[in-house]
């Protein structure tokens, strides 16, 4: 078992750079499995998560060669040429919940498909209805058996989809269907989210026609082949809010480089009512605290509002705070489960359903907790870096499912942190 043992209580100051975003990878890699030739995959981030998918394609029969970048990130060119399998290796698939993206692909590519039911972390319920609903609607036979997700047609046919709810799940796994589907397809109410964009960019240079992604009406129009592309991942701006908390949390000053400011609107917005100074410029920000934030009301909503990711570490900005804070969780209902966990350290937050009422403190102090899902590690890490003494956090090791690097990089800002225990880390994300 990985822990991490952070001394805390110094002040990040430095330059610190994002890497590429998990959420926009996992659904990119699937996606070169559609074309017929390959695809070069830059800016990915060396994570677990990248590290698995490249094992779930190579198990179905892709050639992949991965090449680490100067900056610490991975360049991917995936061959799909010989993939011919369609049932997806169900130990490597239950360790990412992004796995289920492969019914799509599969699906379009092959008219056949089988994933497992879908892992990654416990944040309350996640259904996948509306997946099943979209792809039904697009006219296969989906069943769930003996833990696995089935899926089979003759033809994939476009239609009109309207999501009973905002799902990025599922308006990504239906836009991977439709782009090979006969016809046009529509996605309402669909996700917004800057990585529903990403994909869509990446099929386009592919050779997809799809339109509308960033809005809540997407526009599919299928096309019988996709060539491979070249493609670029966006910034992962949920690491870089998590920089972005954590100096505002030790009272530093970092720059936080290869960012879209514009994706951290929400984040940014908070930290500034909260008396932090936010600098934009081009593409990286700059965070800046001399004194105890203010208390402000935080509210997660889909894209464009706050992020659901950054909730936990901002409620440990918030646990230090003058003045008592309401956190509104309105994404996941598992989101709260490490306030037990902060509460060691000091805080003072009350939970009530989907409420967190947080009554700031001068100081925390160091204790041994335990983290519960990917972004709760990166909380009760903001949280040993403020405090003061040791804090010493295990279950650490899944930290590498999202952050590049964490370690290392947060060292850089001068954190004093050590990591004890086995990980695999960008060591599994570069295919070693």
């Amino acid at each position: 078992m990985a822990k991490l043992i952070v001394h805390g209580g110094h002040r990040l100051e430095g330059a610190v750079r994002a890497g590429g975003r998990k959420n926009s990878a996992v659904a990119v890699i699937p996606a070169a499995l559609l074309c017929d030739g390959p695809s070069s995959l830059e800016n990915l981030p060396a994570i677990d998560d990248v590290g698995v998918y490249s094992q779930l394609l190579e198990a179905l029969g892709a050639r992949l060669q991965p090449r680490p970048e100067r900056n610490g990130g991975l360049t991917l060119t995936i061959d799909p040429r010989g993939v011919r399998r369609t049932v997806a290796d169900h130990d490597l698939g239950k360790r990412l919940r992004a796995s289920y993206y492969l019914l799509g692909v599969l699906l379009a590519r092959f008219g056949e498909a089988e994933v497992p039911l879908p892992g990654g972390c416990d944040i309350g319920l996640r259904p996948i209805d509306q997946h099943l609903k979209g792809l039904s609607a697009l006219g296969a036979q989906v069943r769930i058996e003996h833990g696995a997700i089935r899926a089979r047609a003759t033809r994939l046919e476009g239609t009109t989809i309207y999501l009973d709810v905002i799902s990025v799940g599922a308006t990504i796994q239906l836009m991977l269907a439709a782009t090979l589907a006969a016809g046009v397809t529509i996605i309402e109410n669909a996700a917004r989210e800057p990585h529903v964009v990403d994909l869509a960019n990446f099929l386009n240079a592919a050779g997809a026609r799809v339109q509308g992604a960033g809005t809540d009406v997407i526009k599919i129009r299928g096309v019988s082949r996709l060539s491979g592309a070249t493609h670029a991942i966006i910034p992962d701006e949920i690491e870089a809010a998590t920089y972005m908390i954590a100096a505002a949390a030790t009272r530093g000053d970092v720059v936080v480089e290869n960012v879209i400011p514009k994706h951290l609107d929400p984040v940014t917005a908070k930290l500034q009512e909260a008396g932090v100074t936010v600098e934009e410029n081009g593409d990286y920000v700059r965070v800046r605290a001399d004194r105890r934030p203010r208390a402000v009301h935080v509210k997660t909503l889909p894209y464009p509002g706050f992020p659901t990711d950054a909730q936990q570490p901002f409620t440990v900005l918030l646990s230090l705070a003058e003045g008592t804070s309401i956190v509104t969780e309105t994404v996941w209902e598992g989101r709260f489960r490490h306030v037990e966990e902060l509460k060691r350290m000091g805080t003072l937050i009350r939970v009530e359903g989907r409420t967190a009422i947080v009554e700031g403190v001068e100081r925390l102090t160091g204790a041994a907790v335990r983290a519960s899902d990917l972004r709760a590690r990166a909380a009760l890490m903001v949280a040993g870096l403020a405090a003061e003494g040791t804090t010493e956090i295990s279950g650490i090791e899944h930290i590498d499912r999202g952050y590049e690097r964490a370690v290392d990089k947060l060292r850089g800002l001068g954190a004093r942190l050590v990591r004890e225990g086995n990980g695999r880390g960008a060591r599994e994300a570069a295919g070693h």
